[in-house]
């Protein structure tokens, strides 16, 4: 164990030194600063970031991960022909990957928030909400990318995958489920779209915190049913117990893989 944190500590300040997170530090930074500016209201701001957030999250940890991975893969097989377990290698690296992301995400986000004076606002917990779902979506996704790249040597096909992934659960999926929506109107599709939403990472986010900032009506039929399951105490445990199990599965699908590829 206390290998996999000398590794976690050496991939976390590795990437905390690139200009890369700098750049998505002061992104969210400036992004902050300017949409407190413009809206002049906690809440609206807090609403506009779930769109950016629930969308751009998931494709920089997709990419910072699998990144990372293809870089560092000559440093990985350094450490493999050192007696460290592969599990501790791997998951030091994913940690270390996605312990630098979630940081320069609640800095970059948080800094402004709290000059303008979030402690005072009555929407401190959505502003809450909205930052422990970024970091549940920060974890899913570079996970997600680690298993691509240790199922793929070829980084050409591990960049399309990753994409395709990102790509999929973003876009792609809301429009099936709409489709399916659509073509089976006559049936009752209550339940149907509940597994749907917490099938999906993304959607599970948005649904979170549209309901938590009580703008549900927005979506319509559907949002009623939603509201009358995450809208309870149960609905909403349920939905962080499916988060944890969607971080929690590609994390011990990235150890099994790990302990038996053959590098």
């Amino acid at each position: 164990m206390h290998q996999m944190f000398k590794i976690l500590k050496y991939s976390f300040y590795d990437l905390i030194r690139s200009r890369w997170s700098y750049v998505y530090f002061l992104f969210y930074l400036l992004l902050g600063f300017v949409l407190l500016f413009l809206n002049n209201d906690v809440s609206k701001a807090v609403i506009t970031l779930m769109n950016i957030i629930i969308v751009l999250v998931p494709l920089i940890g997709t990419i910072f991960g699998i990144m990372y991975y293809y870089n560092s893969r000559e440093f990985t097989e350094l450490l493999l022909g050192q007696p460290i377990r592969r599990s501790h290698i791997f998951l030091g690296q994913y940690l270390g990957v996605a312990g630098s992301l979630t940081l320069s995400l609640v800095l970059g986000l948080g800094i402004p928030f709290l000059l303008y004076g979030l402690f005072k606002s009555n929407a401190i917990w959505d502003f809450g909400l909205l930052l422990v779902t970024g970091a549940f979506l920060t974890l899913i996704f570079t996970a997600l990318s680690f298993n691509i790249a240790l199922s793929h040597e070829n980084k050409i096909k591990g960049f399309g995958y990753a994409v395709l992934l990102w790509l999929f659960m973003a876009v792609i999926y809301d429009g099936l489920f709409l489709m399916s929506l659509i073509i089976f109107e006559e049936y009752p599709l209550d339940n149907f779209s509940l597994i749907a939403t917490m099938l999906n990472p993304i959607d599970l986010s948005r649904t979170l915190i549209l309901l938590k900032l009580d703008i549900s009506a927005l979506l319509g039929y559907t949002g009623a049913v939603f509201k009358s399951f995450f809208g309870t105490q149960w609905g909403f445990l349920i939905s962080i117990i499916m988060l944890c199990l969607w971080t929690g599965l590609p994390i011990w699908r990235l150890v099994y893989k790990a302990k038996r590829k053959d590098f």
